[in-house]
């Protein structure tokens, strides 16, 4: 951990649950240089190069960070694994604090304020992971049900009597013609730099004590693998 710790923490912050993936370095709320994945190609061939990328560009060693931040789920579980497994091994040779923070919660804060935003992540087989939540002016965001694994059909079930909402993500995306025609109901635009958002969160955290030690991260992976289906 930098033993010059400014009045704002630099934050490296790390997403691997979705397919492109991305990664992003701040001072506080000012993002210094930031780089989005390429879907086609897998976390574990270039995640340390993107970091070491951002780093370059914005002129920092990885000794200077503060904090590190991973987005922790749910998500693909081999690139959950990748993230988590790359920011526990970085923060823990460093000996500097980290903080998990859940995808979903990253892509409703992506969206900006709303009393109603659903957060939607691709689950593969035209499923999608889906949670609640309202998101201040100031970006506090405060989860208003569970993270669920559900078709998009069924989210009229759970949403559908909710008059105004914010469907946000690239679940919501990848499905937008459901939300569209709805009076009330608004769809985000993408967002594709979600480690930005995975870093303003952690800065909350960080700004609240409420940080981790690297043994203590773990994946929010909301469904079983294909593999304990089969068990």
């Amino acid at each position: 951990m930098s033993t010059h710790l400014q009045t704002e923490p630099l934050i490296l912050s790390v997403e691997t649950a979705t397919l492109a993936g991305s990664v992003s370095l701040a001072r506080g709320e000012e993002i210094l240089a930031g780089f989005a994945g390429d879907a086609g190609v897998s976390h574990s061939n270039t995640l340390l190069n993107d970091i070491d990328k951002i780093l370059s560009d914005a002129q920092v060693e990885l000794s200077d960070i503060d904090l590190f931040a991973v987005a922790n789920g749910p998500g693909s579980f081999t690139g959950l694994r990748i993230g988590i497994a790359t920011v526990k091994a970085l923060a823990a040779t460093l000996n500097c604090p980290c903080v998990g923070i859940s995808t979903l919660q990253a892509v409703a804060h992506s969206a900006g304020a709303s009393p109603r935003s659903v957060a939607l992540l691709l689950a593969g087989r035209g499923e999608v992971f889906a949670q609640l939540f309202s998101v201040t002016d100031n970006g506090f965001v405060t989860a208003l049900d569970q993270a669920t694994h559900i078709s998009p059909r069924k989210l009229f079930e759970k949403y559908g009597s909710l008059e105004s909402i914010l469907w946000c993500g690239e679940g919501t995306i990848a499905n937008k013609t459901l939300f569209e025609d709805h009076a009330g109901w608004r769809v985000a635009p993408p967002v594709s730099n979600l480690a930005e958002h995975v870093s303003s969160l952690a800065l909350i955290r960080f700004r609240e004590n409420q940080l981790e030690h690297p043994d203590a991260l773990q994946a929010i992976y909301v469904r079983p693998s294909d593999a304990e289906l089969k068990v």
